[in-house]
């Protein structure tokens, strides 16, 4: 089955208004939907939603889209694994990779790797389910005692799902095998290992076990502690999988979501036992980076939930280093956030246990803003270093409005000129996005500004997509100056009509749903609208025409030619005797 009939099936077994009641209380209001919107902290009810068009938009933070977006904005999930999660619970078969029609061999390998994907899922409940057995059994105990020492209590450790594995090499493999499941399939689950002679055996023996879930609630890996002094690693962690890749996932995510979504900040952190304490103590929105430094790819996820986050390391130089890179790709990104730093000897987990919550709350009340945070750091680094990180930073901005007020920031900071910062970062995200034509500055330019002109043929074209022929036929695509819309009409012009949203990016999907649900005008007047945006071509047509043959007699386009100044005056009679007929 095309993506294109997938989604349109998905849509007509799950509709926008009864997904978004699952989060948000809405309320009839007219034609329309509204609510308080689930993606930005607040109150009023601006979150819509276009039953008829099944679109949502809210007016406060711009979020728009259709059911695809809301559900994987709200999950933190990108169009593929929405795709997978939509079409289960509608019941649609994902029967071809919805990106391109595959052969016969490659649909067989495909419905292969679908096949081990649901055998390895199988295997990880099974093994949450065997780990916490350990837990619970006698050959638990010594891990129950380490947690009593630790003050994990048994109500967060069933929520965590925490369990043990024991110190045996197969007893993972042997629940694996007797579930019927094969256990070279184990090895590439990262649950169980082979050893240089062939011999299977389980990955993680004798450790306190921390399950990661994914957004549905599905087991996809583990992370592994010692709880002795023993000569091994302090942690092992599932290598990266078919169902599990460690930049992609936050841990405790899928528990915290739930915080996350009424207004409470998300708390970022590095290590298991972190998020399970920062959980115990009351603060719900705790996540973990799972191991690793902060990816693109998890901000991207913990942004589908919230806009603000507080950032929590050690008060040492690695961990102030750590705070910097991550305050700056959430500021990037166009997150709020504060940074958080433990006292040098301290971590999050020691600090709450020992010291208790009123140090923590004094800790929060303290924290410096994001950007604050950064501009301090920077100041005690090499000159050169910071205007580099500076510029470096302020390229990596996604949102264009965000730029001048933090370059305004890091100017003042670090005693720079903000109009030439502001400017060499400038000069690499506006690569090819300046006018094509400065050159049509006279009447051409009096007529209508280039991006209000790209507004009114885009918007047609979006409003009216089987329409682009004429607008082509109209010589619109050469009077577009923006890259933006630019890039919008290769999208309209190169996909189908019905397929061509999915491929928008935010700020695109952001522009159609303005002009083809929210408050736009109903989809009855194509004529009439093709009318007005016609016209304006056509004077602006002729009046670039009037333009170039009027600078081209300025300039003495026929260096003393009598008879080719004279064809010139004759262009230019013509062009403003057709410019009157036009505009009467």
């Amino acid at each position: 089955m095309a993506q294109r009939r997938v989604i349109q099936e998905i849509k007509a077994r799950i509709s926008l208004v009864e997904m978004a009641r699952r989060y948000v209380d809405l309320k009839r209001n007219g034609a329309r939907w509204v609510a308080p919107c689930p993606f930005h902290q607040e109150t009023k009810p601006s979150f819509s939603i276009n039953e008829e068009e099944g679109f949502f938009y809210c007016f406060g933070c711009q979020a728009s889209g259709d059911l695809f977006d809301f559900y994987g904005r709200i999950n933190g999930l990108d169009f593929r694994e929405t795709l997978e999660a939509l079409a289960e619970e509608a019941g649609v078969a994902l029967e071809e990779d919805p990106r391109s029609i595959s052969s016969h061999r490659d649909d067989t390998a495909r419905r292969r790797a679908v096949s081990e994907k649901h055998q390895m899922l199988r295997m990880h409940e099974i093994a949450a389910a065997h780990f916490v057995g350990n837990l619970m059994g006698e050959a638990g105990r010594e891990c129950r005692d380490y947690m009593a020492r630790r003050g994990i209590t048994e109500d967060v450790a069933k929520d965590f799902g925490l369990g043990w594995s024991l110190r045996e090499w197969q007893s993972l493999a042997d629940a694996i095998r007797r579930a019927g499941l094969p256990p070279e399939l184990g090895i590439k689950a990262s649950l169980l290992s082979k050893s240089e002679r062939g011999r299977v055996f389980d990955r993680f023996r004798g450790r306190f076990m921390f399950p990661i879930h994914n957004l549905n609630g599905n087991v996809i890996a583990f992370g592994g502690r010692i709880i002795a002094d023993e000569d091994e690693a302090k942690y092992i962690n599932s290598s990266d999988t078919p169902l599990y890749k460690k930049g992609e996932h936050l841990f405790g995510l899928a528990r915290a979501r739930r915080a996350i979504t009424t207004g409470v900040p998300a708390m970022l952190t590095e290590g298991y036992m972190d998020v399970v304490t920062l959980h115990q103590f009351g603060y719900g929105g705790a996540v973990g980076v799972l191991g690793t430094a902060l990816t693109p790819d998890q901000v991207r996820r913990l942004s589908g939930f919230t806009s603000r986050v507080e950032l929590l390391f050690d008060g040492d130089r690695a961990g102030r280093k750590a705070a910097l890179r991550s305050a700056a790709m959430l500021l990037a990104r166009g997150l709020s956030c504060k940074v958080i730093l433990f006292p040098e000897g301290e971590d999050i987990d020691s600090l709450l246990r020992t010291r208790g919550k009123e140090l923590f709350e004094k800790l929060r009340k303290q924290a410096q803003e994001g950007l604050a945070f950064c501009v301090r750091t920077l100041q005690d680094m090499a000159p050169r270093d910071a205007i580099e990180w500076a510029r470096a930073f302020l390229k990596q901005v996604e949102q264009p409005e965000l730029v001048s007020p933090y370059a305004s920031a890091l100017a003042l900071g670090l005693g720079l000129a903000e109009a030439e910062l502001r400017e060499q970062a400038a000069s690499g995200r506006r690569q090819g996005n300046r006018d094509v034509s400065q050159a049509s500055t006279g009447a051409a330019v009096k007529l209508r500004t280039g991006e209000m002109l790209d507004r009114e043929i885009m918007t047609f074209a979006v409003r009216y997509p089987h329409a682009m022929a004429k607008l082509r036929d109209a010589g619109a695509q050469l009077c577009l100056r923006a890259a933006w819309s630019r890039a919008l009409w290769d999208k309209l012009e190169n996909n189908p009509p019905d397929e061509v949203f999915h491929l928008l990016d935010p700020r695109e999907k952001n522009f159609w749903v303005r002009c083809r649900a929210h408050d736009a005008p109903p989809l009855s007047n194509e004529e009439g609208e093709f009318a007005a945006v016609h016209a304006i071509l056509t004077r602006l047509q002729l009046a670039e025409q009037q333009h170039s043959v009027a600078a081209a007699l300025q300039q003495g386009a026929g260096r003393g030619d009598f008879e080719t100044d004279l064809e010139y005056l004759r262009a230019l009679q013509e062009t403003l005797e057709n410019s009157h007929g036009k505009q009467h």
